[in-house]
């Protein structure tokens, strides 16, 4: 594309969720405040420190599926790593034309974007990929603006061959006992799932939410039992690196790598 075409681009598909760069200084602006952008280099930082520590020099052999892709940003950053190839999928028509404009105008090839909800997420993807798990999946950003968190974990982990990155918001621990049943009979429990109304967001047709006004945010409890009864055999917490935004800082944001086979994941790179 000519500067005047990115430059119109731009312009077109504005507002921006994410800050992206082009040849002769363009730029888009995040609608986001200045301080808050740090979010996407942190959670960057933590895919590719999981990603590296995992794959390692079979990078170019790996097909990576970007489940919530929104207007590409971590597609295109895994593509620029040297992956074999990008399949992004989002639920939002609008979220997708944004992300070719940008994988075209800053000539990065190999992604491919497609509609597609993660509640359905499998189904979608035999139409268009039968028979095809994908080694890599990211799930970044996502899971708490869902309504049926297992459902879509079940989706991820069915398309999932080795590895899946997820980032989610967290809320804060709740255990204790559950009577079942009777007085006498009880069960504990650990974690949470809180319920948290995306109402005025979702009605004003903010971006970010999901596809339901209702969004439910697990414990790292809830999230890592969640992964487990989901199909995943391994999960593991990445620490947050040095001079981390401040929600990943403080652990009110996680991210963690989930692996299909316990035997395969890596190790020593990761806490627990």
């Amino acid at each position: 594309m000519t500067a005047e075409q990115i430059q119109q681009g731009i312009a077109a598909h504005a507002p921006w969720f994410y800050r992206f760069e082009f040849a002769g200084g363009l730029e888009t602006t995040s609608l986001l405040p200045p301080a808050v952008v740090d979010i996407f280099e942190t959670r960057l930082r933590m895919v590719n420190s999981a990603v590296d520590a995992h794959f390692g020099a079979r990078l170019p052999e790996v097909r990576c599926l970007d489940i919530g892709c929104h207007e590409g940003f971590y597609s295109l950053a895994m593509a620029r790593k040297g992956v074999r190839g990008v399949v992004g999928v989002d639920a939002r028509e609008e979220n997708l034309r944004r992300a070719r404009f940008v994988a075209d105008a800053q000539g990065v090839a190999g992604i491919e974007y497609r509609e597609g909800r993660v509640e359905s997420l499998a189904a979608g993807l035999a139409a268009s990929h039968p028979g095809q798990t994908f080694d890599l999946t990211l799930f970044l950003g996502v899971l708490y603006h869902v309504e049926d968190p297992m459902r879509c974990l079940r989706q991820v982990a069915a398309v999932t061959g080795e590895m899946c990155v997820i980032e989610t918001q967290v809320v804060d621990e709740v255990d204790g006992f559950a009577e079942w049943g009777s007085r006498e009979w009880t069960r504990p429990y650990a974690g949470i799932i809180a319920v948290i109304d995306e109402t005025p967001e979702f009605d004003t047709g903010i971006r970010e939410t999901g596809v339901s006004p209702m969004a439910t945010c697990p414990s790292p409890k809830a999230l890592r039992y969640m992964l487990k009864q989901a199909g995943f055999a391994r999960v593991e917490m990445i620490t947050p690196p040095p001079g981390a935004y401040e929600q990943h800082a403080r652990g009110k944001r996680v991210v963690c790598a989930a692996y299909k086979d316990a035997n395969k994941a890596a190790s020593g790179q990761a806490a627990k």
